[in-house]
């Protein structure tokens, strides 16, 4: 467990340096996108000094790292480097020695190049369409996934499973951006009378008075755009998997004792053909919040994804950064899950 945990640590610590230092290549551009091509030079090194554009880089890179950890020295005079009174502004200080103190505080992200709103917020703000979004398109996926596949491998080399294999092979080969404008162009703008759905709009929507509302409806066309590729990886793995199970000694043993097929099927097969699906489906399930963000934009969905690439064209780095920083942090987080979960599913794995 403790070298799964320094591995993890590991990548998600050279995920964040690749990212800083590539974002540190378009640094002069986030300057020059805050205050135009015209401005002059007093201008221009006032906003350097207050982002620290203007230490060297491996002082922005010390300064960042120092406000993303939870426990944090900040120097108590305004005017020092180390003093910042955004990161400490909700913290908890623990300990004050000779003008500094240890604070206990969130990770802090930066403030927005364009509009000097925190990162945390705005990234939370978004995030939450973003994660609803792929919650709903991988539960789909998932539980669609399990039970065609189940029949499929109940049905081999049968008509229903030809059928399953030709759609899901299909499936697979259809990128969801792709599908995802074909969805929104026949059902949300062709057969748009007839389905009710739209092409865009967001999941929070405001009414003439300017209350707001939960549109359900939107997430229709997105969710099934971003689940097809899933579903039809799922449906193959686990028909796969319950072929290779159905094989097993200990399968012929229960049809032996006179169990029914379902009952063999679902509480014996199943369960112990799960653990590549479950493989599948938490990695599905990470590319999915990276994936959403094609899916947003087609859709006009204004969740993180759509976020993270206006703030990519307007090159502003805190939020370009942030919202990389919390994909990175939710890929290993699933990872470091999966070790549970095989353990839950199969008590033999340790």
């Amino acid at each position: 467990m403790k070298s799964r945990i320094f591995f993890l640590t590991s990548v998600l610590l050279g995920v964040y340096l690749i990212l800083f230092l590539l974002l540190q290549v378009v640094s002069v551009n986030s300057v020059l996108s805050m205050i135009g091509q015209n401005a002059d030079q007093e201008t221009k090194a006032a906003i350097e000094q207050q982002y620290h554009l203007d230490q060297p880089g491996w002082k922005r890179l010390a300064l960042h790292f120092h406000d993303l950890l939870p426990l944090s020295i900040y120097a108590d005079d305004e005017n020092n480097l180390w003093h910042n009174a955004d990161a400490i502004q909700h913290g908890r200080k623990l300990i004050t020695i000779s003008g500094k103190s240890l604070w206990l505080k969130l990770p802090y992200l930066g403030r927005s190049f364009q509009n000097q709103e925190l990162v945390s917020l705005l990234i939370w703000e978004k995030f939450k369409t973003t994660f609803l979004l792929t919650m709903l398109a991988m539960f789909f996926a998932s539980f669609l996934g399990i039970a065609i596949g189940v029949l499929a491998a109940i049905y081999h080399q049968r008509w229903p499973d030809q059928v399953i294999l030709s759609i899901s092979s299909l499936g697979i080969s259809a990128p969801s951006f792709f599908v995802g404008i074909l969805l929104a162009l026949i059902f949300g703008y062709y057969l748009s009378s007839y389905t009710g759905l739209s092409f865009r709009g967001s999941l929070i929507e405001y009414d003439d008075q300017g209350l707001a509302s939960l549109s359900i409806k939107n997430l229709i066309l997105p969710v099934l755009a971003l689940s097809l590729r899933p579903l039809a990886i799922i449906t193959q793995m686990t028909r796969n998997a319950m072929l290779d199970t159905l094989k097993e000694d200990y399968i012929r043993t229960a049809m032996a004792k006179g169990l029914s097929y379902p009952i063999v099927v679902y509480k014996h097969a199943l369960i112990n053909a799960l653990n590549p699906v479950v493989s599948s489906i938490a990695g599905w399930f990470g590319s999915l919040l990276a994936g959403a963000y094609f899916i947003e934009i087609i859709f006009d969905m204004k969740g993180l994804g759509a976020l993270t690439v206006n703030a990519l064209m307007k090159f502003d780095t805190p939020l370009v950064l942030g919202a990389s920083l919390l994909i990175a942090c939710n890929f290993v987080f699933i990872s470091f899950s999966l070790d549970f979960i095989y353990r839950w599913l199969d008590p033999r794995v340790k």
